[in-house]
């Protein structure tokens, strides 16, 4: 497949999974008498990779997020030249998808996006006021163990067929722990799109959810090998 067609999904992936994922958090999370709550909002994570898994998996791999593309090829699975396209599209897809939110959530009475927009943060913008350091663990350890689960689950020595369940509930299960920290990203694109939005605070701070996903995704890289061994292909 040309890498200009598996761009494209990505940023069309990205965009469900920003869109759909924190959409549920804006629109839906505290919504009067049928709020969703932070289970809801894990779980519209979840299935924005799980869907997406099925619907271009076959076309780009379903990376959907900077970090994977990142642990993926630390770990010998993705090509390094084609690193930065992926990471482009992702990118574009997540501000399209947080544009999209916006245009939407604006048409509301009193929305103000600098309220949060489902912006990520620490300190005084963390959902739970947890500091600079907790959010920075939590955010490297969460992106470790959802890279592992995606290594393991997608080693073809692994049971066929099953890896997008895997991986969606693993990102359900993240949410569930790291919304109240940082209202979780493990995802440099799904961060930047909502803080180009919320603005101030939101794009000072990003700098942290690009930083620890992509390292904890490294290590994932660099561990999980040196754990499963080589595939047998390789």
């Amino acid at each position: 497949m040309p890498l200009g067609k598996r761009s494209v999904a990505e940023l069309i992936g990205t965009f469900w999974l920003v869109f759909g994922g924190c959409g549920s958090a804006v629109l839906a999370a505290a919504f009067p008498d049928v709020g969703i709550g932070l289970l809801g909002v894990a779980l519209a994570f979840g299935l924005t990779v799980l869907t997406m898994a099925y619907a271009i998996g076959h076309i780009s791999g379903c990376h959907l997020n900077p970090a994977v593309s990142a642990g993926l090829c630390a770990a010998g699975r993705f090509p390094a030249a084609e690193l930065l396209p992926y990471i482009g599209a992702q990118v574009v897809g997540g501000v399209l998808g947080a544009g999209v939110l916006f245009i939407i959530a604006s048409g509301k009475a009193g929305f103000d996006a600098a309220a949060g927009f489902a912006a990520n943060g620490f300190g005084e913008h963390s959902p739970g006021q947890y500091s600079l350091m907790a959010c920075l663990t939590a955010e490297v350890v969460l992106t470790f163990m959802f890279l592992f689960i995606i290594l393991g689950a997608t080693d073809r020595r692994a049971p066929q067929g099953f890896a997008p369940i895997a991986i969606g509930l693993g990102l359900t299960l993240i949410h569930l722990i790291g919304i109240p920290v940082t209202n979780l990203s493990v995802n440099p694109a799904r961060s930047t799109g909502p803080a180009l939005f919320a603005g101030g605070w939101a794009i000072a701070q990003l700098w942290l959810f690009w930083i620890a996903p992509l390292v904890g995704a490294a290590i994932a890289g660099w561990v999980y090998p040196a754990v499963a061994g080589k595939q047998d292909s390789d």
